[in-house]
């Protein structure tokens, strides 16, 4: 769905007075906590947890609330937004950022549709991902590559084969 400029002014807006509300003198909380929130359907509660920790460089916390974006839960629903988290995330090697930030790239949301950044994306995140998920990140990988002529294959392992993880300050 495409906001216009107002409503995406607005959405905006309201990431920033949630972002000033929760940065306020409460004591840090932990990734843990906002996880907690998170498996028990405590959106509002988990955001307030990962914004802080996702500004100060947390990897999972940044997925983490790329995700709350992506879906609108907790926070008002912005692809750029998501985007935004789950590359910054995905840069510091967070496999499952990476996964999440290939399938937007996939459908262009958030990012211009780029099928060969798609794939780097998805190449990366399958590589590292955990036993139990490698299995379904490969077919969606290859659901991907399938879509692709051999020049963007090649191009989309070649960028994944240059990438190094970077850690934020």
């Amino acid at each position: 769905m495409r906001r216009s400029l107002p409503s995406q002014l607005a959405v905006i807006a309201a990431a920033m007075a949630l972002l000033a509300v929760t940065t306020g003198s409460a004591p840090a909380q932990s990734l843990n906590q906002g996880v907690s929130a998170l498996n028990r359907q405590d959106y509002q509660q988990a955001s307030r947890i990962f914004i802080p920790l996702a500004e100060h460089g947390n990897p999972s916390a940044q997925a983490y609330l790329g995700f709350l974006f992506e879906t609108g839960r907790g926070v008002p629903q912005n692809y750029t937004e998501a985007a935004m988290w789950y590359r910054r995330a995905a840069e510091q090697g967070d496999s499952l950022a990476q996964y999440s930030l290939g399938l937007l790239y996939d459908r262009g949301q958030g990012v211009p549709r780029d099928i060969v950044e798609a794939g780097k994306w998805l190449n990366l995140s399958t590589a590292a991902a955990p036993p139990r998920a490698r299995e379904a990140r490969q077919r969606i990988r290859d659901a991907v590559t399938g879509k692709m002529s051999r020049g963007e294959i090649a191009q989309a392992r070649q960028r994944a084969l240059e990438w190094a993880p970077t850690r934020e300050r």
